[in-house]
């Protein structure tokens, strides 16, 4: 009987201790969503702090706004820019265009891996035929160290001023410099992969990509339709593309670039396309000066030149400087080019002189803030056969 009575006891006092321990364990967890809950409105009560696209803050050769990745946390980032244009020419009828509209997205995926990229609409619609829908680059990032980085994808050619850097609060001009569309394709970008990094005040960018294609060679727009951008790219082919910079101090640049590779994609030829440019970009106390000089070389251009039937340049050569002064909110500045597609021909072949244009620029950008611009401008258009036209510019632009 003692011992029936000793096990009842035990059960039940097991059965006790259970009830508290489970009572026990649902208040912890009710305790635990509480504190989940205090973190959850406390942080609506705190203002988040927003990564924000400021004028001055490119990273790793890109724009503001599409270097925003890199300054978020782990997780989606987004950011853009847009143009647009009213153009009139003195010869000719005038016109307004969307001229772009972009959306930056990228994605860190934790502090090293990170994904970016740029999805544009140009001409705001396809259906006229003049617009496109394009993706200017999309590549993954490894982040070893500020020294040394890993970029593979659609990458944008680190060549210019203007090609890693075209938002258009960037630079001066409702359009961008000749020179930088011309003789230097912009924007340009190949599949490929390289390395990037900063060691001390040096930057550096390079990369093994797809070669140009030879066969949209043209003669007034030169190398500049032959970038691939990574749709259906030909790849018998490659290229490789480096840049050095050099930052002795703040708000001043001095650099260069090369890019060497053939062109031929098959086609019985090389092609070799070799173009180098120098460039320096200098902001201080208001003042802005820029300067930029580039030229190339294609290898077989007769061959090219009877592939296209139009006169390929076997030398092409542009530059430019411009500068500017911040007075307020307002920054009157003046650009001047020169860029020539047929700098030298074939033999057999004819120079065209309407290649050889001599452009001045004049004109007043407006800042209200630095996310955004209003530049008007002024055009002088010279040819070496004579001819000259003027065109007034309007030009709205915006970055987030």
């Amino acid at each position: 009987m003692v011992k029936k009575a000793l096990i009842a006891l035990c059960l039940v006092a097991t059965a006790a201790v259970a009830q508290e321990s489970d009572t026990d364990r649902r208040i912890k967890e009710l305790e635990r969503q509480i504190d989940i809950i205090s973190r959850e409105l406390e942080a609506l009560k705190t203002p988040q702090k927003q990564v924000v696209a400021e004028e001055p803050a490119p990273k790793y050769g890109l724009g503001a706004a599409a270097s925003k990745v890199y300054r978020a946390e782990p997780g989606v980032s987004f950011g853009g820019y847009g143009e647009f244009v009213y153009d009139a020419p003195q010869h000719g009828a005038a016109f307004a265009d969307v001229t772009r509209a972009v959306l930056y997205t990228g994605y860190k995926f934790n502090p090293r891996m990170l994904f970016n990229s740029e999805l544009e609409v140009e001409h705001a619609s396809t259906e006229n035929g003049s617009g496109a829908v394009s993706v200017e680059f999309a590549y993954l990032d490894y982040l070893l160290h500020p020294s040394g980085n890993v970029r593979a994808g659609l990458v944008l050619l680190p060549m210019g001023l203007i090609n890693e850097q075209h938002e258009p609060t960037a630079y001066f001009g409702a359009h961008r410099p000749e020179t930088e569309d011309r003789i230097l394709p912009t924007t340009w970008s190949e599949i490929g992969a390289g390395v990037f990094g900063d060691v001390g005040n040096f930057t550096y960018r390079g990369y093994l990509v797809t070669g140009m294609d030879s066969s949209r060679f043209s003669a007034d727009e030169g190398v500049h339709e032959g970038k691939q951008g990574g749709a259906s790219a030909a790849a018998e082919d490659f290229a490789v593309v480096g840049r050095l910079d050099w930052r002795p101090f703040e708000g001043t640049v001095f650099g260069g670039s090369l890019y060497t590779g053939d062109s031929g994609q098959g086609a019985g030829y090389r092609g070799r396309v070799t173009l180098g440019e120098l460039h320096a970009d200098s902001k201080f106390r208001g003042i802005s000066l820029r300067a930029l000089a580039a030229r190339g070389h294609v290898g077989d251009a007769a061959a090219i030149s009877e592939r296209t039937e139009e006169t390929i340049g076997s030398s092409l050569a542009g530059w430019y400087v411009e500068g500017g002064y911040e007075i307020g909110l307002f920054t009157p500045y003046l650009r001047y080019e020169r860029a020539d597609t047929q700098r030298r021909v074939a033999a057999g072949f004819t120079r065209n002189p309407e290649t050889d244009r001599r452009i001045t620029t004049f004109g007043v950008a407006f800042k209200p803030i630095s996310q955004t611009v209003i530049k008007t401008d002024w055009e002088r258009i010279k040819t070496r056969a004579g001819n000259s036209d003027n065109q007034f510019n309007v030009g709205l632009g915006y970055i987030f």
